[in-house]
């Protein structure tokens, strides 16, 4: 069974549809770092398709399903938003498969999927899809590769 490490913001999660309609987002200090806005990463809306693809890989007998995310570090809410969102979202099946890093290039794993190469994901030892590139636009896309 492979190791599969899948990124939230802009992968499962809408991180920037949410940052940018937020009421706080043009204000100091937000305006510089909308990210450490109290409480963002709490109530975001799902990407198109992302909820019921995870689920498959969930339930898929060739993944073990991890999500890899980074948490602003000066935004300690953050770290309890996306825990709670996933269960939210998931349930139980996902109990202690959230990894909070700053070095995606630390974690082990065979696969990552996420939409950007920070944080060490390009990086990755295994195979990096980049989604929301040409080659992986959409869960669509990625759910053919790997299922």
């Amino acid at each position: 069974m492979k190791i599969l490490n899948i990124d939230l913001d802009g992968v499962v999660a809408d991180f920037v549809s949410a940052m940018n309609a937020h009421p706080l987002r043009n204000e100091l200090p937000f305006d510089k770092d909308p990210d450490t806005i109290p409480g963002l990463f709490r109530n975001l809306k799902p990407i198109e398709s992302a909820i019921s693809s995870v689920e498959k890989l969930l339930h898929s007998e060739k993944y073990e399903v991890y999500f890899l995310s980074t948490a602003p570090w000066d935004n300690p809410s953050a770290w309890t938003d996306k825990r709670l969102w996933l269960a939210e979202q998931f349930g139980d099946k996902i109990n202690r498969r959230l990894i909070l890093t700053h070095r995606k290039d630390l974690v082990k794993g065979d696969i990552l999927i996420d939409d950007r190469p920070n944080n060490g994901a390009k990086d990755f030892d295994g195979e990096w899809i980049h989604f929301a590139s040409k080659k992986f636009p959409n869960w669509d896309s990625v759910l053919n590769y790997l299922l």
